[in-house]
């Protein structure tokens, strides 16, 4: 009986032990998370806090840039030194139709400082500038990249290269009819030239949505990407990826078998078969670990379940495995056109040099602010939930700075409370405040 009552408390201490273990880790988390606001932003759209802005926060050297529309639809370019919360504001001449989410603003600044911007195109004219020297906020009129295939643009990407180039990812065409694009500038000479036109071709039959692209420690690129059939969400099928050890010259499978571009749906890797009708997502992201292996953050139902779930699809070096990021419990589907209101965000995925990986999202089960799902087991089958940021975001998805990240090991998220409404009709939310989250884990 004394031995029963012993083992019982042993547990029951081991428990509390372990919920003030978990505690304490979610208040250390909390602790290590500031707030600095930039100014009023544009929120009746998620225009501003789309996932696929690649970039919307960057940092070059030791100054971070920042860019959105503003309440009335202009574009507000930022600076600041790291550490510091004084932003310098300029308001630019250029605008956006900010009812349309797609129409988002991507920034990069290439290795001489030189900032470089993309905005407001949804299946329209290229619209791409620069700043007038290094580290000014003051742009140029706009301007071509190659003249070639810049008719129909849409997701537009920059991606800097070591060597301070700069690569371009875009989509030419439409949904459900589309290719892959990639431009590649030279620094030295202060000119864009076409890499791949097309990269991934939809043959006039589908298109391929991107989940990203993510360069490794020795230069080379990994892609990700998702098929879609027809404008409807619904016919997005089968989690693809592609590898070019040469900078996008080349591209190979995951084992190593060279493409024939462009490639297509015919010859593409498919990293996980999911099929349409899954309420699988498109636009999402992808990163590499520490080992320089694939990992591509989505989500999508499994076959018999109403609950789409997060999934981290990546490579152990041998094969492709599938881990669910946590346990969601409630159900939605996708299905329609156009930007959707979606109960939760589409994820947004980083890898520590620790191995650490970090899914960050938003998902109203959890009261709709900014978590972040943490594994550090080797299989990625044991995730720890945080909040970052408890209030509701609206319809944010996460965007961070790249540089930063990889340089210091520092998440700079791009914040701000958005409404969104199906389609592109919009949700009655007055202009809302653009701020940075920092973050170090």
């Amino acid at each position: 009986m004394y031995r029963l009552f012993y083992f019982v408390l042993v547990l029951i201490a081991g428990a509390c032990l372990t919920r003030q273990a978990l505690g304490g880790q979610k208040a250390r988390d909390n602790r290590r998370v500031r707030v600095v606001p930039v100014g009023k932003g544009w929120a009746k759209s998620s225009v501003n806090a789309v996932v696929f802005r690649t970039n919307s926060v960057v940092t070059h050297k030791n100054t971070q840039y920042i860019a959105y529309y503003d309440a009335k639809g202009d574009i507000i370019l930022g600076k600041r030194k790291l550490g510091t919360s004084n932003w310098e504001v300029k308001h630019t001449p250029y605008a956006g139709q900010v009812k349309d989410a797609h129409n988002s603003i991507s920034i990069a600044v290439d290795g001489k400082g030189i900032l470089h911007m993309c905005w407001n195109m949804h299946g329209q004219p290229l619209r791409y500038a620069q700043s007038r020297r290094p580290g000014s906020l003051e742009l140029t009129e706009p301007m071509p990249m190659t003249r070639r295939e810049e008719s129909r643009v849409t997701y537009p990407q920059f991606y800097n290269l070591p060597g301070g180039d700069l690569l371009f990812l875009y989509r030419q065409g439409g949904s459900g009819s589309g290719d892959v694009l990639l431009n590649r500038y030279d620094v030295r000479k202060g000119q864009w030239q076409a890499l791949q036109h097309p990269l991934i071709a939809g043959q006039g039959r589908r298109n391929a949505y991107m989940n990203g692209l993510s360069i490794d420690g020795k230069g080379g690129l990994h892609i990700s990407w998702v098929w879609r059939e027809t404008p409807d969400v619904a016919t997005n099928h089968d989690v693809c990826y592609a590898y070019s050890p040469d900078q996008g010259k080349t591209w190979q499978t995951s084992s190593g078998k060279k493409f024939t571009l462009p490639i297509t749906a015919k010859n593409a890797e498919v990293a996980q078969p999911v099929p349409q009708n899954s309420d699988l997502i498109n636009q999402t992201s992808m990163t590499v670990d520490a080992h320089d292996r694939p990992l591509i953050a989505t989500y999508w139902r499994s076959q018999g379940s109403d609950v789409p779930q997060y999934r981290l699809v990546w490579h152990d070096g041998r094969k492709w495995r599938t881990s669910i990021a946590g346990e969601r419990k409630r159900a939605f589907h996708l299905s329609g056109g156009g930007t959707r209101r979606i109960p939760v965000s589409r994820p947004q995925v980083l890898a520590g040099k620790d191995n650490r990986v970090y899914v960050v999202f938003r998902d109203e089960e959890r009261g709709g602010g900014v978590s972040v799902a943490i594994s550090e087991s080797p299989n990625r089958a044991d995730w720890r939930l945080a909040t970052l940021y408890k209030p509701s975001v609206g319809a944010w998805e996460p965007t961070y700075d790249p540089a930063l990240w990889k340089r210091e090991g520092k998440m700079h998220l791009f914040l701000q409370t958005v409404g969104q409404g199906q389609g592109e009709t919009l949700e009655n939310v007055p202009p809302q405040t653009v701020s940075v989250l920092e973050w170090t884990p």
